[in-house]
C-alpha cells in the first residue's frame, strides 16, 4: 500500500510503500496523536520515518495501482 505523509511548511511529501494494512496505519497514527508523540512508519525496504505529530499536515493512504503497459488504456 502507498502511504503519503505531508509535513507542515514542507512542499514535498514523503511517499512510502508499506506492508501495513490501512487499519494498522490508522492505529499507529491514532496512538501517536493521542500520546502527542512520534508517528513511525517502516517501508517495504526497511527504511524508517519518524515524524513528530505536531508537524504532520496530512497522512494519505492509497492502494497500489498495477502498472499499465501498452496503448489504448483508458
Amino acid at each position: 500500500m502507498e502511504l503519503h505523509i505531508g509535513i507542515q511548511n514542507i512542499t514535498r511529501e514523503l511517499t512510502y510503500d508499506v506492508d501495513m494494512s490501512p487499519e494498522e496505519v490508522e492505529e499507529a497514527l491514532e496512538k501517536a496523536i493521542a500520546d502527542n508523540g512520534i508517528f513511525r512508519v517502516e517501508d517495504s525496504k526497511g527504511r524508517k520515518a519518524y515524524v513528530p505529530v505536531t508537524t504532520l499536515a496530512y497522512v494519505s493512504l492509497g492502494e497500489d495501482e498495477p502498472r499499465r503497459v501498452g496503448f489504448g488504456h483508458a
